[in-house]
């Protein structure tokens, strides 16, 4: 037996209909998203050519653009800025080239003053003039004032102003200098002498003055000099210490001093002064040495009688005599009586510190030159 479906006409259309429909929706469906897509990708295309437009033209172009007025004076304005700018790469060239002739001068005038104080350096090495033994002396003080004294060790008089009793034993100069570094400085460093022809200044005080071309320290250079001469390693130090203040001088050549000690060790200490003024300005103290007129010179040697700590002083006497008897001996009168004091003046520092004072406030500074030459002469004679 048969099973027969029957298919009714209407059925049949009703079902084509929804398919067509179905098929319709589906495709407006389609175009319309893909529509939206192709919008998208121009409105995204126009985004990013105004952006491009923003980038490339600043407010000012778009105002060239819209206003001509605008975009002629913009015009010349970059046309001067081209101009200026011109002119700071020339400015800057010539600016580099001057520098590099500056720099060429410099280094030129820097080779030159290093050549004049060579050639300085040189003419004064041979200018030094050792001093020659074998010439007769003779003191010449003018207004000589009285020597005191009150000990002696052979020809060397001492002016003792301590309460201690010199025995043969102190004053015997049995010493032995082995560090042979000498230390030149002036705890007062503006005292000078009187003005002369070759030697005249202007003073700034009383027998004072701070240009140190006129002072002792000019006569601390000489000996320097001299002492150089004979192959003596030599520090000269031509700090002011009584400028601003005379206050306070010792206490400031002592930093001196101690701070020169820690790169420079050296055994001969000198603290080089000039006599001060006294009762008599025109105290002259001088010593005719075969032709030459000379400052005579007076070592002053400060103990521990004051208080103050002073293991050297014994020591510092001892190289004072052993100096001025080879002086006594090779150039009589060139040195005073030895003053031994109660203070210490900063000769704690070394085994034979000793302040030598070199003329006096009478006396001229070619005198105190010229005698720095026999002075080198002797201490060089007790160090061989």
């Amino acid at each position: 037996m048969f099973n027969v479906t029957v298919l009714r006409l209407r059925d049949i259309v009703k079902y084509i209909i929804c398919i067509f429909v179905l098929i319709l929706l589906i495709f407006s469906i389609t175009n319309y998203f893909s529509g939206t897509k192709k919008n998208t990708e121009q409105v995204t295309q126009k985004v990013e050519n105004v952006t491009n437009q923003l980038s490339s033209h600043s407010l000012l172009s778009c105002l060239d653009a819209t206003l001509p007025v605008v975009a002629s004076i913009n015009h010349s304005e970059e046309k001067e800025k081209e101009k200026i700018s011109e002119n700071d790469i020339l400015k800057s060239m010539l600016e580099t080239q001057i520098s590099s002739i500056d720099e060429i001068q410099s280094m030129e005038e820097v080779s030159e003053t290093e050549e004049e104080n060579t050639q300085q350096s040189d003419e004064t090495e041979q200018e030094v003039e050792l001093a020659t033994t074998d010439v007769g002396t003779e003191v010449i003080t003018n207004n000589p004032v009285a020597e005191n004294y009150n000990a002696q060790y052979g020809n060397v008089k001492i002016k003792n102003q301590t309460d201690y009793e010199l025995t043969q034993e102190m004053l015997t100069p049995d010493i032995t200098i082995e560090n042979k570094n000498i230390m030149i400085f002036h705890t007062h460093s503006c005292e000078s002498y009187t003005s002369s022809e070759l030697y005249p200044y202007t003073p700034t005080g009383n027998f004072r003055t701070t240009d140190l071309n006129f002072t002792v320290t000019r006569v601390g250079t000489e000996l320097t000099n001299q002492l150089q001469q004979y192959g003596y390693n030599v520090i000269h130090d031509t700090s002011y210490h009584d400028y601003p203040s005379y206050n306070g001088s010792y206490t400031n050549s002592l930093k001196t001093v101690e701070s020169l000690l820690q790169t420079n060790p050296s055994d001969i200490i000198i603290d080089l002064h000039r006599d001060a003024v006294g009762s008599r300005s025109d105290y002259a103290p001088t010593v005719k040495i075969g032709d030459e007129e000379a400052a005579q010179i007076m070592f002053v040697i400060g103990t521990n009688a004051g208080g103050l700590w002073h293991p050297n002083w014994n020591q510092n006497l001892k190289f004072a005599i052993k100096v001025q008897e080879k002086a006594e001996e090779l150039y009589p009168g060139l040195f005073k009586p030895i003053m031994l004091t109660t203070s210490r003046y900063n000769q704690h520092t070394g085994k034979y510190a000793n302040i030598m004072e070199v003329g006096a406030t009478g006396n001229t500074l070619e005198q105190c030159l010229i005698s720095m030459k026999y002075l080198a002469k002797v201490m060089d004679e007790i160090m061989k």
